[in-house]
Formats: C-alpha cells, sequence, structure tokens
C-alpha cells in the first residue's frame, strides 16, 4: 500500500486531480470541463457550483483508480483573480464566478487611476491596477448585485477565490493562502495582511475576507459524507497556491535567478527574486512566489495575451494548418521567416507594454512569403515576446537568469523551444514530468505532512527530458529581434482612443 498526495488542479476550462506518488510521479487522473459564460462581449464567468461539482469529479475519479492508496495530504492550485461570493451558511454564491480574463471592471480601474491611487497600490501590493485583479470584480459584485453590500455588512458572506471556494468546500476553513491573496489588490505583500486603507478605498467591507496563511500547513481536514470523497474524510488540506507560483515551485525554482515560463494560452513567466520583493519599473508585477516553515520568497511575474492562441488562430481562423503540430511541422520546412513578423496583438499587449489599444499584425511580406514562413513567424512571435519578458526581468531584478525552466502544451515544440534558447542565450530545460503546476501543489502538501522532508529532496525528483542550448550565432538573434521591436511599434496603439 503506498503513500499518496492528491492534487487538485483548478483551471479556467477544466477541472482536474492527480495522485502522485512518493518519486513525484503520476500515479492516477481525473479531469472534466465546464462551462464558460459571456452574459456580454469582454465578460467571463463560471458557476462556482460547476467548479466545485468537477473538481470533486475529478478527485473521485482519481481516487478510485488505486483502491489501496494511502492519501497523506491534499494539495490545491487555481486559476488566479477569479472571484466568488456566496453565503456563509447556505453556500450558496449570490453570483456567478467572475473569472481573471473579464474585462468588465475596466472603467472602474480607469477611475482609481484617476484617483491618482497608481503608486500607492504598486508600492503596497506589487500590482498595477487592472481588470484582471479581483478587487474591482468584489466591488462589481457588491454594486450590482442586489442586496449584497447589506448581507456583507452583516456578516453574512464569504469572498474567496478559487482555492479559497474548494478549501471550504472540503473542511469548511475559510483561508486564502499568500500567493493568491497576493494578486487580489487588496494584500500588502510586505507585511503579509490585508491592507484596511485599500479596502476602505475600495469600499470592500474586510470581515468578507479570508485569513490569509502560509502555502505548506494544515488548513483543516475533509470533511466526512462529501460523496465520492468518503475515502478522503479526515485527511489534512495542507498546502496552497495560485497555479503560476504552484508551477514556479513544481519546476524546483528555489533559488533566485531560476524562472519559469509556461507556454499556454497565454505565456506566464515567473523568476524567483529571493526573499525581498522587486519593484518592476519595466511594466511587471511582483507577487509572493511561496511561504514554506515561515520564509517568504517572492517572484516577479510578466504575462503574455497571446501564447498558444496564435496557433490556434492559425488553426482555426486561418486554416493554414490542421494541428498544433502541423504548425511546428511546416515551420520547419522553411530555414528562417523571410523578414516576416507577427505581431499577436489579438487582445492588446500584455507585460510589458501594456497597451489595450495595440492590435494583431503581419509585417514583412514579399511576393515570396508563403504559409510556411508565417507559421514560422508565429512560432517566433511567442518566443519573442517570453524574451520581452526575461528582458525586463533581467532589467528589473539587478541579477541574472540562470536558465528557463519550461512547461505547457506549447513546450512540447522542439523548434520553439530552439528559437527561445537562441534568443534568450540560456538553457532552456523542458523536464520529463510537464505536470508541473499540479506537482507544485503535490509537493507543498506533502513537505507538510511528511511525505517529503526537505527542497533538497523535491529538487532530486525533477529530472529534463530535454535541455535546449543557444546554436545560432547572437549576431543574427539581435538583428531578428530588433526587427520584432520595430514590427511591435507599428502594432501598438493603432486603435483610436
Amino acid at each position: 500500500m503506498g503513500n499518496y498526495i492528491l492534487a487538485l488542479d483548478q483551471g479556467t476550462t477544466s477541472s482536474r486531480a492527480i495522485l502522485f506518488d512518493h518519486t513525484g510521479n503520476i500515479a492516477s487522473m481525473g479531469q472534466y470541463p465546464f462551462p464558460q459564460y459571456y452574459p456580454q462581449e469582454g465578460w467571463v464567468e463560471h458557476d462556482p457550483m460547476e467548479i466545485w461539482e468537477t473538481e470533486r469529479q475529478a478527485a473521485e475519479k482519481a481516487i478510485a483508480a488505486i483502491p489501496d492508496a494511502k492519501i497523506l495530504g491534499v494539495g490545491v492550485t487555481n486559476q488566479r483573480e477569479t472571484t466568488i461570493i456566496w453565503d456563509k451558511k447556505t453556500g450558496e454564491p449570490v453570483y456567478n464566478a467572475i473569472v481573471w480574463q473579464c474585462r468588465r471592471t475596466a472603467g472602474l480601474c480607469e477611475e482609481l487611476k484617476r484617483q491618482n491611487l497608481s503608486e500607492r497600490i504598486q508600492t503596497t501590493t506589487g500590482l498595477l491596477i487592472d481588470a484582471y485583479f479581483s478587487a474591482t470584480k468584489i466591488r462589481w459584485i457588491m454594486d450590482n448585485i442586489p442586496g449584497v453590500r447589506a448581507r456583507a455588512e452583516k456578516g453574512e458572506l464569504l469572498f474567496g477565490t478559487v482555492e479559497t471556494w474548494l478549501i471550504w468546500k472540503l473542511t469548511g476553513a475559510h483561508i486564502t493562502d499568500y500567493t493568491n491573496a497576493s494578486r487580489t489588490m487588496l494584500f500588502d505583500i510586505h507585511r503579509l495582511c490585508w491592507d484596511e486603507e485599500l479596502c476602505r478605498m475600495l469600499d470592500i467591507p474586510m470581515c468578507i475576507l479570508p485569513q490569509p496563511v502560509g502555502n505548506s500547513q494544515v488548513y483543516g481536514y475533509v470533511k466526512p459524507g462529501i460523496p465520492g470523497l468518503e475515502r478522503l474524510a479526515g485527511v489534512p488540506v495542507c498546502g496552497s497556491a495560485g497555479d503560476q507560483q504552484s508551477a514556479l515551485f513544481g519546476q524546483g525554482c528555489f533559488r533566485a535567478g531560476q524562472a519559469k515560463n509556461t507556454y499556454g494560452t497565454g505565456c506566464f513567466t515567473l523568476m524567483n527574486v529571493g526573499h525581498a520583493p522587486v519593484r518592476s519599473r519595466a511594466g511587471l508585477v511582483s507577487s509572493v512566489a511561496w511561504n514554506v516553515g515561515g520564509e517568504t520568497v517572492y517572484a516577479l511575474e510578466g504575462s503574455v495575451f497571446n501564447g498558444g492562441s496564435t496557433i490556434q488562430w492559425l488553426r482555426d481562423e486561418m486554416k493554414m494548418v490542421d494541428s498544433a503540430a502541423a504548425c511546428d511541422q511546416l515551420a520547419g520546412t522553411v530555414p528562417d521567416s523571410g523578414g516576416v513578423v507577427v505581431v499577436p496583438a489579438f487582445t492588446g499587449l500584455g507585460a510589458p507594454y501594456w497597451d489595450m489599444y495595440a492590435r494583431g499584425a503581419i509585417l514583412g511580406i514579399t511576393r515570396g512569403t508563403g504559409r510556411a514562413h508565417i507559421a514560422r513567424a508565429v512560432l517566433e512571435s511567442i518566443a519573442y515576446q517570453v524574451t520581452d519578458l526575461l528582458m525586463a526581468m533581467r532589467q528589473d531584478a539587478g541579477c541574472d537568469i540562470t536558465e528557463l525552466r519550461v512547461d505547457g502544451g506549447c513546450s512540447v515544440s522542439d523548434l520553439l523551444l530552439q528559437l527561445q534558447a537562441d534568443l534568450v542565450r540560456i538553457p532552456v530545460d523542458r523536464p520529463h514530468m510537464v505536470e508541473t503546476t499540479a506537482f507544485g501543489a503535490a509537493a507543498l502538501a506533502g513537505l507538510s505532512c511528511g511525505m517529503w522532508s526537505s527542497l533538497e529532496e523535491l529538487e532530486s525528483l525533477r529530472y529534463s527530458q530535454r535541455v535546449f542550448l543557444p546554436q545560432r550565432v547572437q549576431m543574427d538573434c539581435d538583428r531578428d529581434y530588433r526587427l520584432w521591436k520595430r514590427a511591435v511599434g507599428r502594432a501598438e496603439d493603432w486603435i483610436e482612443h
């Protein structure tokens, strides 16, 4: 009878549960998608009950696959910033979850900037004012759903991001871990507590906020009587982190200067900057990376809005390829993009540009341009955007990045990772076990409940599937990167406003 850790990996489009064994390998898995709701253009919602039910089903499936498993602990990782408010007694949500992608509070964010709160918010929370983060979503529910503010002020309602909601459903504890708290725009990342003045400025009652806690400690025990999860009753829920920090931890980036990039729909690059937060001057944000054993580690983070989604665009809208793998194959038939540059600013540009008025562009087309050149330029655009983030990190952190550890769907592309290594001039390391987000949550829980004893032991579980080293001449790569920057300049500020 083996010992296992259950990781609940609650994402934007599906809920997953993975059982990890003592060697850090996957023993079983369950996964269920759930619906996305778009009530208006730019609005994105989920049903919190569907989030819970699909996560419960995924856990039930993963557990059922190994009938004699001894589960020592549960770790949770989640889509960050997504906002849920529910009734403390009944557990009924007062409104759908407002998803991190939702732009409905852009106007409120502009108002906060006009009130000159940008400096106050960045200094305290490490974040830039944006509709991405949770605070303005809470305020929207308070202001727009009848009766919610009065019920909140009476202490009848609770707020949480997705990990808070799942842990409350499992244990009854109302907590949030420091990494998720630091994505709300209400949390002081220096003092590790809610900022009373910011809550007052944003008109958010503090009685609805969960208790902020570390990332590797017992939050509560799974309640008996949850259908399908009877075997989990009494098991501690003892690890939690937002998905990107969880991936940083799961990749073993335990030393300052280590960085990871997740090549997903968007790209998320995080760099461990050590025990003091770094104030970004280059359009990045600062967050808690994790707090383990009372020690806090901080990260710099940059987000690219369109990474793998650019390949989906080439497949679904442009009909140039019929799969992501076909994009790779097509791009590999030409030695370079023939001077073509794709800027995938479909929804504006994220870090370090933060330009919501930019739009996509294809530049450098000649009579000799073919599908293969455009496919290659699409892959290059992903690598260029990640290079932008790493350049900003080097500038902000004042220390070199030693290597880039990678995961996410697009990291299967050898061509993309070779392009990346050539551009950033450091090793790009793809691990053997690519479920690094879920493993990060498992590792945090496993440290707390005794499955693993130290960061060194966790580090020994990670091994590389392939490391890509720079091959192209640097002068040629620098020339291509300058061309990318010129192309971005053409795409910026495109929409009249």
